[in-house]
């Protein structure tokens, strides 16, 4: 029951907490230019909770929570009382209307680059792009095993992420991308990535793989480095030091081969089944059968991995960061990430509206309430980072030109400045129709895509 309550609990969490201050900037700039506010609305549809401020504003949280609304005093709706016509939305200079609709975007970009400058004051663990095992493309380019990406196309690499953000550009493009490197002795390279030799069937949601680039993993050994009291570990038998050689005949190499083959043989007919270890002990083979037990859904059976030796502990410290500012410092690299994720996520749109970019980019609720679980699951950081993500996202999507949205309208006003008077109620209204239609079909599309990320 949880794995369907957790995800929209942090959905209705996350997209309230956006949805409420783009709203807010909308309602506060319109209170600023002395627009009168009668409805101030989280979510559509019916009511759950409402109340009439001291203001006159009735304020709601209503039963659809995909979206909201700030409704204000306008001749075009409603016949508006004499004295109460200075009030009116329509009747204030352009100016302001463009600064009352640019204010919800707006304020979306500012929640954003907050979230992340406090993200970067907390500090936010990170992978970074050590390359692992090559072939195809990467390898004919000269990237190494664990070569660390410093840069892509000059712009640096803190994080996989990073590097993934960087290389889909050019990828999609069909054009070569310059790569710098570092290799473990701390030598700095430059290699040319042909990502024009990609062929038709490249898809940028796998695109290391296309490249030809896995994650550098370090492994640590196949021993056990405890054993938790009464596990069935405990029970079986099993002892610290003790060093795995195969888990029901699939053979084990290190840590990480424990870790994939007892989920996939514990849970072989989506039912809880017997393991068979084999083990060495003071060079004596062994084999043990154990039932494993289910903690939070996962099969486990209560042995650790050892601490890593030092030079281990080298490769680790090369792999993970975390990524943490002074309060001061991190305002500036707030600001590049926002400017990063902006160009990024830009650059798929573009993309996507002249073909070179797939439409399964895009994404719906289950996907989003999908992200926001597994991010708060992670930790404040992460959860901060999806926060950021999701507000940009919702100031880009909001500034498109497309009837209904507030680009729309700021495309209404811009016209109105060039033809010296507002766009007719005819042209509005068939726009709204038309975006209205353009609305409806990117969000059947976008839960289309998250219907098929569910199947297997």
């Amino acid at each position: 029951m949880m794995e369907f309550l957790g995800p929209v609990i942090w959905l209705i969490v996350a997209l309230g907490l956006l949805i409420t201050f783009h709203e807010f900037g909308h309602f506060w700039v319109a209170r600023r230019c002395n627009v009168r506010v009668l409805r101030f609305s989280v979510g559509f549809g019916r009511a759950l909770w409402s109340r009439r401020g001291a203001d006159g504003t009735e304020y709601r949280i209503a039963a659809i929570p995909l979206g909201g609304y700030v409704k204000m005093l306008d001749e075009r709706e409603a016949p508006v009382a004499p004295e109460q016509r200075e009030q009116a939305f329509n009747r204030k200079p352009v100016g302001q209307r463009i600064a009352i609709v640019a204010a919800g975007p707006i304020f979306n970009l500012i929640f954003a680059v907050a979230a992340f400058w406090l993200m970067f004051v907390v500090g936010i663990p990170e992978t970074r792009p050590v390359v692992g095992q090559t072939t195809g493309i990467a390898a004919e380019a000269g990237l190494e095993e664990k070569d660390l990406i410093v840069r892509v196309d000059q712009r640096r690499t803190e994080s996989w992420t990073h590097a993934v953000l960087g290389l889909i550009p050019p990828a999609l493009d069909r054009r070569e991308a310059v790569l710098e490197v570092e290799d473990p002795f701390g030598m700095r390279r430059e290699l040319t990535l042909p990502l024009d030799q990609l062929g038709p069937e490249f898809r940028e949601e796998s695109i290391l793989e296309f490249i030809g680039i896995e994650l550098w993993r370090p492994d640590l050994p196949a021993s056990i480095g405890e054993v938790a009291e009464g596990s069935p570990a405990d029970e079986a038998g099993l002892q610290t030091d003790d060093r795995v050689i195969a888990i029901n005949d699939q053979p084990i190499e290190g840590w990480q081969d424990i870790a994939r083959v007892i989920p996939e043989q514990a849970m072989a007919n989506d039912s809880l089944a017997m393991l068979e270890v084999d083990i060495e002990r003071d060079g004596q083979q062994l084999t043990f059968t154990l039932e494993p037990r289910l903690e939070q859904g996962r099969p486990v059976i209560g042995i650790q991995a050892p601490p890593p030796g030092p030079e281990l502990q080298a490769e680790f410290d090369r792999m993970f960061t975390i990524i943490r500012f002074g309060p001061v410092e991190a305002v500036g690299q707030a600001t590049s990430e926002t400017w990063r994720l902006t160009t990024a996520t830009l650059g798929i749109i573009g993309r996507m509206i002249t073909g070179k970019a797939s439409l399964s980019n895009l994404s719906g609720p289950i996907t989003i309430a999908q992200m926001a679980h597994s991010s708060a699951r992670l930790g404040l950081s992460r959860f901060l980072f999806f926060l950021g993500l999701i507000s940009l996202s919702l100031a880009i999507i909001n500034l498109l030109p497309i009837p209904m949205l507030d680009g729309g309208h700021l495309m209404y006003f811009l016209a109105e400045i060039i033809k010296g008077s507002p766009v007719s109620e005819k042209t509005q209204i068939i726009g709204q129709y038309i975006g209205l239609l353009m609305v409806i079909a990117l969000m059947s599309l976008a839960i289309f895509n998250d219907i098929l990320r569910l199947i297997p």
